[in-house]
């Protein structure tokens, strides 16, 4: 299996809290990794090492099997993309949204362009000219992926974006990512608090606890964890 993030050592701290400890492993290319754990173990910060907006105290990060630091950070953040829970959005058209990565760089989205990505998340080419405030959790959140694919990213790091959306929602968005990651081939890493989710979306699962990557292996882990302490998070996540 080759790696798009891979990770030696990695520890990160802020003053005197220490926020991961030792991280060492792999995301796979190609595959859908999910990160899960309870709050505090440390999996936004291991996803904002991912794409440069923060850097570890000590250990290697490589994407590609380049070096982390050795990308400029405008190509980085356009070769591994993030979605946000909270899915911002800028005053006015979904078009105006879909176009900011390219504005940011002096480009400009063709408007063919922008309705194949709103095709591609699952919304009609009549949402190109709608306003963003008009929408709802869920229309929002595909047009922050929809945003986030403008610059064609190979990884694409996603922090718990279904955790506000309906059931309905949440399973649209599960399938959208499922297809982006078999049409593209991009690689998916996504913190979820969703263990069912995990389970469903991942071929691969990372558990986290407390700065650390306490088990990882195929998703299917977590119906028969090995470590003490996963099974106790388990049990108390899935009842």
């Amino acid at each position: 299996m080759k790696s798009a993030i891979r990770f030696n050592h990695v520890h990160y701290a802020v003053d005197d809290q220490v926020i991961l400890i030792n991280i060492t492993g792999s995301f796979y290319e190609g595959e859908i990794t999910t990160l899960v754990g309870p709050s505090g173990a440390g999996k936004t910060t291991l996803l904002k090492i991912c794409n440069g907006l923060l850097s570890p105290k000590s250990g290697e990060i490589y994407v590609k099997d380049k070096p982390i630091r050795e990308y400029p950070p405008v190509e980085l953040r356009r070769f591994v993309g993030m979605a946000l829970q909270s899915a911002p959005m800028i005053d006015g058209s979904v078009y105006k949204n879909l176009a900011l990565p390219l504005e940011l760089q002096g480009k400009q989205l063709p408007e063919n362009q922008a309705k194949d990505l709103l095709k591609d998340v699952g919304l009609s080419e009549q949402f190109l000219h709608r306003n963003s405030r008009d929408l709802s959790g869920g229309q929002r959140q595909k047009v922050s992926i929809a945003r986030t694919l403008v610059n064609r990213p190979q990884i694409l790091l996603l922090d718990e974006i279904t955790s506000s959306l309906d059931q309905v929602s949440q399973k649209e968005i599960e399938e959208l990512i499922v297809k982006i990651n078999q049409k593209y081939g991009v690689t998916i890493v996504w913190i979820t608090h969703n263990l069912q989710q995990a389970l469903a979306v991942g071929t691969y699962t990372w558990v986290m606890m407390e700065g650390e990557v306490v088990e990882a292996g195929k998703s299917h882990l977590l119906n028969s964890p090995a470590n003490e302490r996963v099974k106790q998070f388990v049990k108390g996540e899935m009842g």
